[in-house]
């Protein structure tokens, strides 16, 4: 598109092809015996690959992602492979970017968490992908209370990126915040209002409306009208019923404008501000103590966020019951903290430390073990439970020859359910009818097969069918023409991106599919 703004970078243009797996999940690592019912999920593997299994069942259901992913340092984490050129950096985030988008909610929210090296080029990204009037705000999180000495100039500090799919609807849903004790400092009691702590309010608006224009008498004898260009608040029938109620101020001598008097008990909170400092959300030593108490000193985590700050987000853009998504999950916090506050939750992890932390906290967690972090605040006790989820292995192995071949570890069940899942089924193979394999929305049917499709073959099956169904066909060949034969059954084969590799910087390749023979009344749909 000519005169169109975006960030370029070296491999942006080639296409990054991902493989479906599907997620099985591992019973004697999942954790649901006090919620058998649980949605919350913990899923082991390539975040990528992950993510593509999720797409299609939880679009438009995830309420708040929050991510930390690496922010390309130079810094040789043990976790991670942080050390990647800025192309390598973008190529890695933008397709999980996309994905972690289409699965918002109308009124969810994306927070990413980046410190300065990648920040900018995270921004114009995020604006490239998401649209810039998604652009909320670019929180600023105090990450260290002390002075930092070591550098030219002291990095105390980091940045959470916001974006909102729609920000009108994010604005009504979200919630506001507790107000700090320097918040409310301005609210006092010098009568003993035995309903506490309160605060004048100027009892004007702007504008002229007549039947808000009355005057008004102070206990100490002073008559007042609305200042110029402005009426009362509210009427003089409710004002009277304020004035009964103790609710009018009117200064030490009583004789003052009137103010209504609002009690800090009946604030709601405040709308937040792009400030967070570490006094009120945690900072870089909390979080590495909430670590130790958890995991001791032996497995610290290298970059913790403190769980008042993941609150503090979750709060914000989430209410209970809600879904949770971290794609980067680290030592588990996110997933930790959206547990204890009530909400559902998925989390992904590669590493190994998705065994020896994530899992290890989340039991904890559930167990009432874990002492740390917000569990004083959420009066958390302990329950729920989650699901631990591994990634499918590979559709495609190599053989000796170096051939593509599909992997022996899958059967064929196995292929029609990675099938089902690229194509939006939900595999649920039928008793009683062999190609309904799975289901669809309005009584659609996906039935996948490796062998070569005939006409009689097609015929059984729709001799079968019963009336208002419809069936899709995925299979290795078929005879000409099959794939327009009938209204209600298309033919297809079976999906390129199953049989493509779905790894970065390496060439494609394509199953090595040997069509069955060519007879004289039969011709086979060679791949073109």
């Amino acid at each position: 598109m000519a005169n169109k703004l975006e960030l370029t970078w070296y491999g942006k243009d080639e296409p990054i092809k991902v493989e479906p797996r599907l997620l099985i999940e591992a019973p004697a690592l999942s954790n649901c015996t006090l919620a058998p019912d649980t949605d919350n999920m913990l899923i082991h593997g390539d975040n990528l690959l992950a993510l593509k299994a999720l797409e299609k069942k939880f679009a438009g259901q995830v309420k708040c992602v929050y991510i930390d992913p690496p922010y390309n340092t130079g810094s040789a984490f043990e976790h991670y492979d942080d050390n990647l050129e800025h192309s390598q950096w973008l190529n890695l985030m933008r397709p999980r970017l996309e994905i972690l988008w289409n699965l918002l909610r109308e009124e969810g929210s994306i927070w990413i968490s980046i410190d300065d090296d990648e920040r900018d080029y995270l921004k114009v990204l995020c604006d490239e992908l998401f649209g810039r009037s998604c652009f909320l705000t670019s929180m600023i999180w105090q990450k260290r209370y002390s002075r930092e000495n070591r550098e030219a100039i002291g990095d105390v500090h980091e940045y959470i990126l916001v974006y909102a799919k729609n920000k009108e609807m994010f604005k009504g849903a979200r919630n506001l915040v507790p107000m700090s004790e320097a918040q409310a400092k301005v609210y006092k009691n010098p009568n003993n209002d035995p309903r506490g702590r309160w605060r004048p309010v100027p009892m004007t608006a702007q504008g002229y409306r007549p039947n808000q224009m009355y005057p008004i008498v102070a206990p100490g004898g002073a008559v007042h009208y609305p200042p110029a260009g402005r009426c009362w608040s509210t009427i003089e029938s409710e004002f009277q019923k304020l004035l009964a109620d103790g609710r009018i101020y009117f200064g030490k001598d009583s004789n003052g404008q009137p103010n209504t008097i609002r009690y800090l008990s009946e604030v709601p909170g405040v709308a937040p501000w792009t400030w967070w400092p570490s006094d009120e959300v945690g900072h870089t030593d909390s979080a590495k103590k909430e670590i130790m108490s958890v995991f001791g000193k032996e497995h610290i985590f290298d970059t913790p966020k403190p769980e008042r700050l993941i609150e503090r987000i979750i709060h914000i853009a989430t209410n209970p019951g809600d879904l949770v998504l971290d794609s980067f999950l680290g030592s588990g916090t996110t997933a930790a903290v959206a547990h204890k506050m009530g909400r559902r939750y998925i989390g992904i992890e590669m590493g190994e430390h998705a065994y020896t932390h994530c899992k290890v906290r989340l039991d904890k967690v559930i167990a009432g073990e874990d002492q740390g972090g917000i569990t004083k605040t959420q009066n958390w006790q302990g329950g729920g439970g989650y699901h631990f989820y591994e990634l499918a292995p590979t559709l495609i192995n190599e053989d000796a020859f170096g051939e593509a071949i599909i992997n022996p570890d899958y059967d064929a069940n196995a292929l029609a359910a990675a099938v089902a899942l690229h194509e939006g089924f939900t595999y649920r193979p039928s008793a009683d009818l062999f190609w309904k394999q799975a289901v669809g929305n309005e009584n659609s049917f996906l039935f996948t097969t490796t062998r070569h499709l005939t006409s009689a073959y097609l015929e059984s099956i729709k001799g079968s069918m019963e009336e208002g169904e419809y069936l899709v066909i995925a299979c290795r060949s078929y005879d000409k023409g099959l794939d327009r034969a009938y209204e209600t059954i298309a033919v297809k084969k079976i999906p390129q991106m199953l049989l493509d590799r779905c790894e970065f910087g390496r060439d494609d390749y394509s199953l090595n599919i040997v069509h069955p023979p060519v007879y004289e009344d039969e011709e086979v749909a060679h791949d073109e």
